[in-house]
């Protein structure tokens, strides 16, 4: 099967139709918040990699699972003396209350754990707010998580088809995507059209009534 940006799992988790309109309908658009997650990335992936005799720091290292079709780049490897592989995701904001993050970082350790056939059982995710690294245990639970939204992308990308828009102001407010995907005005088209299906279906049963 094809494989699917590591970044579409984040996507997904954030907002389905967000996915869809990134990875199917090939739309962007920038924002401050993406501008500031691009320099964040830049900044973690530039210079070369370094090794120092605690270890070494791999960046912006190519990674991929044939396995579950799956490929992008981690921002950041340490790899211990020992031969420890753990990934480090750069974020900015601060840790959040949805799982996106640490899915995507979870399938950067599973390209990790393929590749080097090796078991990973934490990832790093340093958040720009904070400039604090928070550890992240690839459990089961995680794990589980990330292999379903691995499949749920995939269907998406087999069908084509692009989610309903729903409004949350959480979300919507500070995604990039929000003039194209319009989740206000669709939601008052959905709202008036279910209103007049629902005055039709009552016309028609006082007049049935009548009868």
């Amino acid at each position: 099967m094809d494989p699917i940006p590591l970044s579409s799992l984040q996507h997904w988790l954030y907002c389905p139709r967000q996915c869809a309109l990134i990875h199917n309908e090939q739309v962007w658009a920038e924002n401050r918040f993406t501008a500031e997650g691009q320099l964040l990335h830049k900044k973690a992936n530039e210079g070369p990699d370094e090794h120092r005799a605690t270890g070494s720091i791999l960046r912006a290292l190519h990674v991929s699972s044939e396995k579950l079709g799956i490929s992008g780049i981690c921002d950041i490897v340490v790899k211990s003396m020992d031969g420890r592989y753990t990934p480090v995701e750069y974020k900015r904001g601060k840790p959040k209350s949805h799982r996106a993050d640490e899915v995507q970082v979870c399938a950067q350790a599973l390209c990790l754990e393929e590749i080097f056939q090796t078991e990973i059982p934490n990832a790093l995710i340093f958040y720009g707010t904070t400039r604090r690294r928070t550890e992240v245990p690839l459990d089961q639970t995680l794990r589980d998580l990330t292999l379903a939204t691995i499949a749920a992308v995939h269907e998406m990308k087999r069908s084509g088809i692009t989610p309903l828009a729903g409004y949350d102001a959480r979300k919507c407010d500070a995604c990039s995507l929000i003039d194209l995907c319009q989740p206000k005005a669709l939601r008052l088209k959905r709202g008036a059209a279910a209103w007049f299906s629902h005055q039709l279906a009552s016309d028609n049963t006082t007049d049935s009534n009548r009868i």
